[in-house]
């Protein structure tokens, strides 16, 4: 394996852990893996290495356990705390704050456990991976990346929420976003497929994955997003409806009974393409489409009609594109939702090629006609490489 200069990259769920030994100069991620439904009774840890890949169920209640055989898998690979740099965390809220990725020391980590009351699925588990690295790993850094920083200089026209300001102000309410560390990436792997400057260019980036959000990125920098001061916000999502009246939310208070715990439970877990359509997953969602199911078919254009909505919206705010970029599980490898969310926008400079669209090519490509104004990009994401980047450029003195 390479020498000290990998990072040890986590990304903690409520009930799993996912890894990866990333060289942030070259991009190699040569060992990585997941340990799955921790706290369960019936943990898994899947684990790959230049060897091959392995299962193996696992005793872990919590995610010290989990790290503990992660450790354990990654001193099976030949990787040692000799052998890495630091230890990278993605969180997801780092409130207005931490704007920046930051070296964990216990103010940081105070401060990440204080705005899980902004994040309450997503910093808690972020936390417990944190106090397990530094058990785990106690003479290296822990550097916390974070997906709302790329967020943090938002227009305030962009960012702000049209509700009582002195309200607003003292519960540091407003518009973070999400998935940050993703449309960062993505825009700067968008410019280099592109073979302009960041500075230069106007994207409207796509994250479609489980969670869905959607960026307008202009000079390299966010004007807007489609998160707000939660990841509830936006897009249709597996899960999560995205944009929805908050009298709807009232109405079920007054009318149905559904008390706090139960629409935080309805608005996470029984919202988005479940909620219309009984089904989270893309693939179960497209295979009951093609069979006929109403409910999927309705909750297929109603997903690509949120995102056709945004595409122009965006192209507003921008005052024009240069491209439309699509990122994550459903936006690079599902290209009828590329096609169907852009059907009709010819008049706004969007064409896409059938024969590209369709093809089976992997990586960052273009999926437009020669001929369209503007370009339409599918570009992998990589949260891991991002997140080891910003680890050595904090440890370099560079953020």
């Amino acid at each position: 394996m390479s020498g000290p200069g990998q990072v040890l990259v986590l990304n903690a769920g409520s009930s799993s852990l996912k890894y990866q030994v990333v060289d942030p100069a070259s991009g190699a991620a040569p060992v990585q893996g997941i340990v799955e439904r921790i706290g369960s009774g019936a943990a898994r840890l899947t684990h790959r290495d230049p060897g091959g890949t392995s299962d193996r169920d696992l005793d872990a209640d919590d995610h010290l356990a989990a790290l503990a055989a992660v450790h354990d898998a990654l001193d099976g690979s030949g990787i040692g705390e000799r052998d890495l740099r630091a230890v990278g965390h993605r969180v997801v809220h780092g409130g207005p704050r931490l704007t920046r990725a930051h070296l964990v020391d216990d103010a940081v980590l105070a401060e990440i456990e204080h705005l899980a009351r902004l994040a309450p699925l997503h910093n808690p588990p972020a936390v417990e991976g944190i106090r397990s690295a530094r058990a785990a790993y106690p003479c290296l850094p822990q550097v916390a990346a974070f997906d709302t920083a790329f967020f943090a200089d938002l227009p305030p026209a962009a960012a702000t929420y049209a509700v009582d300001r002195a309200l607003l102000e003292r519960e540091e309410v407003r518009r973070y976003g999400a998935h940050g560390i993703s449309h960062e990436y993505v825009a700067g792997e968008a410019a280099a497929l592109l073979g302009r400057a960041p500075e230069v260019l106007s994207l409207v980036v796509l994250h479609l994955g489980n969670g869905a959000s959607a960026a307008a990125v202009r000079g390299g920098r966010p004007v807007d997003t489609s998160m707000g001061l939660t990841p509830l916000e936006g897009l249709v999502m597996g899960t999560r409806a995205g944009d929805l009246d908050p009298g709807i939310l009232l109405h079920l208070m007054r009318h149905a009974g559904l008390g706090l715990d139960e629409l935080e439970d309805l608005l996470h877990h029984r919202s988005g393409l479940e909620g219309m359509a009984g089904r989270h997953d893309f693939r179960d969602l497209l295979a009951a489409v093609d069979a006929g199911d109403e409910a999927a078919r309705t909750a297929y254009d109603v997903y690509c009609h949120r995102l056709r909505k945004y595409v122009g919206a965006y192209l507003a705010v921008l005052g024009g594109a240069d491209a439309v970029v699509f990122t994550a599980g459903v936006g690079e490898h599902v290209a009828r939702v590329r096609a169907d969310a852009l059907d009709g926008l010819s008049a706004l400079g969007i064409e896409v090629d059938p024969a590209r669209n369709s093809s089976d090519d992997v990586g960052a490509r273009l999926v437009s006609t020669d001929s369209s104004p503007v370009a339409v990009l599918v570009v992998p994401t990589n949260e891991e490489l991002s997140i080891a980047r910003q680890a050595a450029a904090v440890l370099a003195g560079r953020l």
